[in-house]
């Protein structure tokens, strides 16, 4: 026990009113372990706040919610006009007891009028403020008027058939239920956010059709791939989501990460400026507006001439006014990057799975819903049946009068006392006490044919319904086939479209901001092993030998300017674009950068060829492949609005690669084969494709087992008879070298890079 110290001197005054107060041990100082402390007064509030307060359940609603619903739903507020909001609150006081301002705060977040939900629950009427904005308050609940919507039958359909557990509420006046049989997972329809003691819950939410065709298929078939019918959350406010698949399966598979969200803007023309109508969930348009200001003052956004927020009953409207000869898009790049109006919402799946938080992912908690409604129908199902047996014997007793009708009024008319009707009836016709009382109520204008044909019918009836719903409870499957039938109603009447849309990353073009790049003469070195460096004209003239690693060798040495482009193809069929401005200026004496690190370039990729551009692109990129096929793409296929540093499919991965060239114009080339054939003819022959890997068109007749070797520059002189070997059609089957080429050969100087 914890040793009591002296108690602290206190004025004469207070301590005598303590003495009066009979307040044991007041004022005393007690020695207590913090340990105890903790779990005496700490932790009793914090599993309240995880389990009673900030966790959302299975059925996607958390106490205060539960409460206020079911309050409203016992109000016939579901198919009842709107009563004031202050008569719902007061009302919903008789389970929460938390106070009025923390219910209607409550209220408000449901109600469609505030545009939190994207299926919202309450039907509201007046001013429920703006989720959207910061400073846009609701009204008090003496002003609004609310009910319940449509969609609020799903969560309420057969709460009085056992469906779910009651408990008593604070005060044991009166029963709430433990949760709601939701006929749709609501866990994830809607957007829930929360922060309890050491853990916090934060839900987006998703398009209620496909999340009740994703239900619907995991049911059917639990692998299922989640990410196939359910592609990204869907939010009230729309937006668009930036599609990164692996972020995405990394929120669906772990329960954690996060979804980017920019803000949807359209250009009026007319008056030169840019509406924003859609933001992301995360932020509100005052947050947004104050961030574009004050980088306006930072003198960051000159490009906008004023800001305003004409956000009216419409909807959501932020307009920025534009200076002339600016570009929308340009300018939307640079808000995207360093304003709210790009934002991430992050997630993390963390729920109460039979009092227990756990952080799921979205295929588990769909799983696990889809056992609780099973559960749900299970108990519905075993409702109605005890219902339909206790129904049906009375029903049988029923059947044993009707068979003989004067014999009941005879029995009847012939008992002195009324206490004796019901034991001489079950005695006259062998029928049990709750059967005999619910034939002695029977009117007697229902003692006519017409009467006892219907319920004769209405035993057979009964008899097949009850011997269904036996089934029913004996087969899992049929369980599920009334869980689907459920979730096939819910998007017949309350399906709608998505309205966030989906962009994916690779259609996005990102303007990146121009800087000024100092502009003066390079001479550019590129290896064979992949290094790259420039040198300026009086470093180079001071210089000696190039150094290179061992077995390497220069394969490109070409004078230009610092501020021009270079193409990086690689051996992965992609290419990397830089600026010469990206690589420091280099000696000699070093061997330069290795371009595969240098440019971050994927695990084992090499580069295999380096184009100097003009920063026009103008020209052509040529592709001669293995199998006598030539691609010649249009370097403006290579280039982008962004200066994205990676694209992929770069050339055709159809045949290996023999030699890549760059040309500005067209020019003569031979063509080798592995068969001792060569192919003289024009690069004007080739027709321009803008697709970058195409497969290109047959230049040369290849023989079986024979590919294309070696591509070169053609050196006038180098053969005695050119036309020979020349062709003005192709594809074309070369010749065999002559005698006299054949002498020639080994004096011919071969430039350009095998592959």
């Amino acid at each position: 026990m914890a040793k009591k110290k002296k108690p602290i001197k206190k004025d004469a005054d207070i301590t005598e009113l303590l003495k009066h107060a009979h307040i044991s041990s007041a004022g005393d100082v007690v020695d207590q372990p913090i340990v105890d402390a903790l779990e005496i007064n700490y932790m009793p509030y914090a599993m309240s706040v995880i389990l009673s307060r900030a966790i959302p359940e299975i059925d996607g609603l958390k106490p205060s919610h539960r409460k206020l619903l079911y309050t409203m739903y016992k109000m016939n507020l579901l198919s009842g006009a709107r009563t004031k909001s202050a008569n719902i609150v007061g009302q919903t006081m008789r389970l929460n007891p938390h106070g009025d301002a923390s219910i209607y705060e409550t209220m408000v977040r449901l109600a469609r009028g505030n545009e939190t939900l994207l299926c919202p629950f309450v039907d509201s009427k007046g001013n429920f403020g703006k989720a959207y904005s910061r400073d846009m308050h609701y009204a008090a609940a003496r002003y609004t008027e609310a009910k319940l919507e449509p969609v609020c039958a799903e969560l309420f359909g057969d709460i009085d058939k056992n469906t779910v557990d009651f408990v008593d509420n604070y005060d044991s006046t009166t029963k709430e239920p433990v949760l709601l049989p939701v006929t749709f997972p609501s866990i994830l329809a809607n957007v829930s956010l929360g922060i309890a003691v050491g853990m916090a819950s934060s839900i987006c939410s998703f398009n209620l059709k496909e999340l009740c065709e994703t239900t619907i298929e995991l049911i059917k078939n639990q692998e299922h791939n989640v990410i196939d019918t359910l592609p990204a959350p869907d939010f009230i406010g729309g937006g668009t989501i930036l599609y990164d698949r692996k972020a995405i399966e990394d929120v669906y598979n772990t329960g954690r990460g996060s979804i980017r969200v920019r803000a949807k803007y359209r250009y009026d023309k007319d008056y030169n400026c840019i509406d924003i109508y859609e933001i992301p969930p995360t932020t509100t348009a005052e947050a947004i507006i104050d961030k574009i200001i004050e980088r306006i003052k930072a003198g960051t956004f000159k490009e906008i001439s004023d800001i305003r927020d004409e956000t009216d009953r419409q909807g959501l409207k932020i307009t920025i006014d534009l200076k002339r000869g600016v570009e929308p898009e340009k300018l939307m790049q640079k808000l995207y990057k360093s304003t709210p109006l790009e934002d991430s919402f992050s997630c993390n799946f963390n729920v109460l799975i039979n009092g227990y938080p756990k952080v799921l992912s979205v295929k588990e908690i769909l799983i696990e819903w889809i056992r609780f409604r099973g559960k749900c129908v299970f108990r519905r199902i075993s409702f109605d049946l005890e219902k339909a047996k206790d129904k049906l014997h009375l029903l049988k007793g029923l059947e044993k009068i009707l068979l003989d009708i004067d014999k009941a009024i005879a029995i009847i008319r012939n008992t002195e006392e009324e206490s004796e009707v019901v034991p001489n009836l079950m005695v006259g016709f062998g029928i049990d006490k709750i059967q005999a009382e619910y034939v002695a109520e029977i009117k007697l204008r229902h003692l006519n044919r017409e009467y006892i044909l219907k319920r004769l019918k209405d035993i057979e009836n009964l008899t097949s319904a009850i011997a269904d719903m036996e089934e029913t409870l004996s087969s899992k499957a049929k369980i599920r086939k009334v869980i689907i039938k459920e979730l096939e109603n819910v998007i017949k009447k309350y399906g709608m479209e998505r309205k966030s849309d989906i962009l994916y990353l690779s259609d996005i073009e990102e303007e990146e901001a121009e800087e000024a790049v100092p502009d003066y003469p390079v001479t550019v070195f590129y290896t064979k092993g992949g290094y790259f460096k420039k040198i300026t004209p009086q470093s180079l003239r001071m210089s000696g030998e190039q150094k290179l690693k061992e077995g390497d060798e220069i394969v490109l040495q070409l004078e230009t300017t610092n501020s021009k482009e270079v193409l990086f193809f690689t051996d992965k069929f992609q290419v990397y674009k830089a600026r010469l401005s990206d690589f420091a200026d280099s000696k000699a004496s070093v061997l330069g950068d290795y371009v595969a690190s240098k440019l971050s370039m994927d695990e084992d990729e090499n580069t295999i060829f380096a184009a100097v551009l003009n920063n026009d692109y103008n020209g052509y990129m040529l592709f001669f492949f293995e199998n006598g096929k030539a691609a010649k793409v249009n370097l403006s296929s290579y280039a982008t609005k962004a200066n994205r540093k990676k694209l992929i499919k770069a050339y055709s991965d159809k045949s290996p690669l023999v030699q890549i060239m760059m040309l500005n114009d067209d020019k003569d080339i031979v063509v080798e084969t592995t068969g001792g054939r060569y192919l003289l003819f024009n690069t004007a022959l080739i027709s321009p494709k803008a697709m970058k890997d195409t497969q290109g068109v047959a230049c040369i007749t290849l023989k079986r087992n024979n590919h294309i070797s070696l591509i070169r520059d053609y050196k006038e002189g180098e053969f005695v008879k050119p036309y020979r070997y020349k062709s003005k059609n192709l594809p074309s089957t070369g010749a065999l070298l002559s005698t006299e080429d054949a002498s020639l050969k080994n004096n011919i100087q071969l430039e350009g890079f095998d592959v």
